[in-house]
């Protein structure tokens, strides 16, 4: 296999891992490998890395954030 039919990885700076329970339901944050706090919603998201200097023109991009176990609408536990 060449390097160019293998699939790109992403790694993106900033990973949201998967909806933790709790009142309310909140998701992990973790930016450069390092857990940052936790969101409850989208904006939590964006306010963390805002404070670590990195700006979020596009949430659907996997460059910039991976998503784990859902996307930026799961904030929720199914």
């Amino acid at each position: 296999m060449t390097e160019s039919a293998s699939p790109y990885i992403s790694h993106p700076r900033i990973m949201v891992l998967g909806v933790q329970p709790g009142t309310p339901p909140f998701r992990i944050v973790a930016i450069d490998g390092q857990v940052v706090g936790e969101a409850k919603a989208v904006t939590d998201v964006l306010a963390a890395a805002a404070a670590f200097g990195i700006t979020v023109h596009d949430l659907d991009d996997p460059d910039v954030v991976r998503w784990v176990g859902g996307d930026k609408f799961t904030w929720t536990v199914h």
